[in-house]
């Protein structure tokens, strides 16, 4: 799946690294725990969380995460934009609970990680 396709599926806004949008995610991963996200070994990976600060970039920057949805309408700070574009990541921001988004990502196609 297309980052752009999970994109209009979630009706997600690209705050970042639009440029990058018709990149492939081969799977995705729910969580606020960033170090659940550090014990991922995949590639092509879209994060999932409601944690929208500094440490959800960090950590996704040192386990090779491109893609990044915050959902229930976070919002993507100023900083967290500047670091991801550094790092060549795709940031969306989408108002729905993270269970309404995993569902409609499943529904969808888009495999879990385990």
């Amino acid at each position: 799946m297309k980052i752009r396709e999970i994109a209009e599926i979630l009706d997600a806004r690209v705050v970042c690294g639009e440029e990058s949008i018709d990149r492939d995610i081969n799977c995705g991963f729910a969580s606020d725990l960033m170090s659940d996200v550090l014990t991922l070994d995949s590639e092509h990976l879209a994060l999932i969380t409601g944690l929208a600060n500094m440490q959800v970039v960090r950590t996704a920057e040192m386990a090779d995460v491109n893609c990044i949805v915050f959902v229930r309408n976070k919002i993507v700070s100023p900083e967290m934009r500047e670091v991801a574009a550094e790092n060549d990541m795709v940031l969306l921001e989408c108002k729905y609970s993270m269970f309404n988004t995993i569902g409609m990502l499943f529904q969808a196609g888009l495999q879990p990680v385990y």
